[in-house]
């Protein structure tokens, strides 16, 4: 998955207007008539519900919508530029770099549809027939078209999920996916097989929910450790964080209490969002033997405690219909937080 990538954005240039004068029969000395030239294209960026990460576009590439043709005879404006588009997913947010290399935000796309325009055409260069006077009625100059605006951007996607899968390596993230999504992520029995976040889709009555799993994370991660914290942006916009134990290691509270602190240490608002903890693998007979010391580790967390077999099927039900019920009462009583001032988006011209 790519999820952040630079590329530089340019409006086409205007079309030339026209040096041009009126040829008729009977009239030798025709006044000037040469057209004004076309507006450059605009690049705008519209966001696709059909696309999930940044992957086709490439990092310094150059996206120019195309130049303002050149103003015609007979006073004809000349053809306007394409608009270029550029499509990205939900989620996007779109930076551009001050002077000073600050990145600073000029909109954040959370709506499919919804479009930014990037970068504006220059205008057509004006005709000939705009500079005749009284004491020059036959001028042979014409201006020329402006160049389209240009600006390097900063593109970043911040998934927008109902629920996010947290857990160390192994602990069945991917199975769990599985089980209560249609997402068919790799199953493997080593660590780090899910190498980037996977999306599913959990169907329900009266809308569907959208799911990630997260790589998994070790204790350091926070510094680079294994695949390190590099996706947790990702969990910034979900609405319940699912915290996967897994149910045959010695140390069940110390694995949480690593996954929490790596959680907090990339951001502290997320420990504040709404979360569950749910044990894996209760199917197999070692976990079962220890299921009563690890209630009684347990007994003491202020959520929701699931035990579950993501693979042999038990408690999976009970477990995505309070995950369902969590993200409903989040989605009726979440802040409704005012967005950012969104800056004033003039870039330079291309030089």
């Amino acid at each position: 998955m790519i999820d952040k990538i630079e590329i530089i954005i340019g409006g086409g240039n205007g079309g030339d207007g026209l040096v041009s004068f009126r040829h008729e029969k009977y009239i030798p000395f025709g006044g000037p008539d040469g057209g004004d030239g076309g507006v450059g294209g605009n690049v705008i960026i519209i966001v696709s519900p059909n696309i999930n990460d940044l992957t086709l576009l490439k990092p310094g590439r150059k996206i120019v919508a195309q130049h303002g043709r050149q103003g015609g005879r007979w006073r004809r404006r000349g053809k306007k530029g394409e608009d270029s588009t550029i499509l990205v997913p939900l989620g996007t947010m779109i930076f551009t770099k001050t002077e000073s290399q600050k990145e600073t935000l000029i909109a954040d796309l959370t709506t499919a549809g919804q479009k930014v325009l990037v970068a504006k055409g220059g205008r057509g260069g004006l005709g000939n027939v705009h500079f005749a006077t009284a004491g020059n009625q036959a001028p042979e100059i014409a201006s020329k078209g402006e160049l389209g605006e240009e600006v390097e951007v900063i593109l970043e996607l911040k998934l927008i999920t109902d629920i996010c899968i947290i857990g160390h390596p192994n602990s069945g993230k991917s199975a769990l996916l599985s089980a209560i999504s249609q997402a068919r992520p790799r199953i493997a029995d080593y660590p780090f097989t899910t190498r980037q976040p996977i999306l599913g889709v959990i169907q329900g009555d009266r809308r569907d929910f959208i799911i990630a799993e997260i790589p998994g994370l070790v204790e350091g991660a926070h510094v680079g450790k294994g695949l390190g914290n590099v996706f947790l942006h990702h969990v910034e916009r979900t609405r319940l964080i699912v915290y996967l134990l897994d149910g045959a290691s010695p140390t069940i509270i110390g694995d949480l209490t690593q996954l929490t602190e790596e959680v907090s240490l990339y951001k502290t608002d997320l420990s504040r969002k709404p979360k569950i903890v749910a044990v894996n693998k209760v199917d197999l007979p070692q976990v079962q033997v220890r299921l009563p010391e690890i209630g009684r580790s347990l007994s003491e967390l202020e959520v929701p405690i699931f035990y579950i077999s993501a693979v042999g099927g038990q408690g999976i039900l009970e477990f995505t219909r309070k995950a369902i019920e969590i993200v409903e009462w989040a989605s009726q009583n979440e802040e409704r937080v005012l967005q950012p001032q969104i800056a004033v988006f003039r870039p330079r011209p291309k030089l």
